[in-house]
């Protein structure tokens, strides 16, 4: 769970997180905040399937993801944002396909059968630009790349470099699990958006920054 800035949410999300029967373990890496969520976060420390790791400056939200896989004991790992979007409940949907052996990696799709309230439009379109993208380049079928809930056993990652600092995150890792052939599918999910005034930290750069983290890595590894 890569955390910045998140005081009002964080506990409430470790809350619904820790609610679930499947977790075994939650692992926090507050990304160098400055609003008090270090703060906050020691009301965690006597939680003993709570582990916090500190990041001493704000690196991004990539290198906040790559130090949590690294922390990780679990067979399976599920990124989760810390601002309410997404909802820990869809969790067992999201794991079954695994558990069956179906797949290597689950994606949570905002836009596969589920309803999106409260979307911001730009939001929106730019999501679907950059899956469409994906799509053309990886000659994948995704209905939602940019996706927080990306679900997916440990070898996966096992070899994976991820140079990713910020939410060019998302690009690279699907970049290079379709170009590993790993089997993905997506499993529909829900999503409660929330906006700029509230906290959302993506910017129209860094839809930039992932196009072009999708091009690259069509090429490079």
């Amino acid at each position: 769970m890569p955390v910045y800035n998140e005081k009002d949410t964080v506990l409430e999300i470790v809350r619904r997180v820790r609610a679930i029967d499947l977790v075994d373990e939650v692992i926090i890496v507050d990304d160098g905040s400055k609003d008090g969520t270090r703060e906050v976060l020691k009301e965690l420390s006597d939680l003993p399937d709570v582990r916090v790791v500190e990041h001493a400056h704000n690196q991004g939200k990539g290198a906040a993801v790559v130090t949590g896989m690294q922390t990780a004991r679990g067979d399976l790992m599920v990124v989760q944002d810390a601002d309410l979007e997404y909802d820990p409940q869809d969790y067992a949907k999201l794991v079954q396909p695994l558990f069956d052996g179906r797949c290597d990696v689950v994606f949570g799709s905002r836009f596969s059968h589920a309803k999106v309230k409260n979307a911001n439009r730009l939001n929106l379109a730019a999501n679907k630009f950059l899956t469409f993208m994906t799509n053309v380049l990886y000659g994948s079928r995704l209905t939602d790349m940019e996706t927080c809930y990306k679900v997916f056993r440990r070898e996966v990652v096992a070899d994976m470099h991820i140079r990713a600092r910020r939410f060019e995150f998302e690009p690279e890792f699907t970049a290079k699990v379709l170009k590993r052939k790993f089997r993905l599918i997506e499993v529909p999910i829900s999503f409660d958006p929330r906006g700029y005034s509230e906290g959302k930290k993506i910017t129209a750069w860094d839809g930039v920054v992932a196009l072009w983290t999708l091009i690259k890595y069509r090429f490079v590894d």
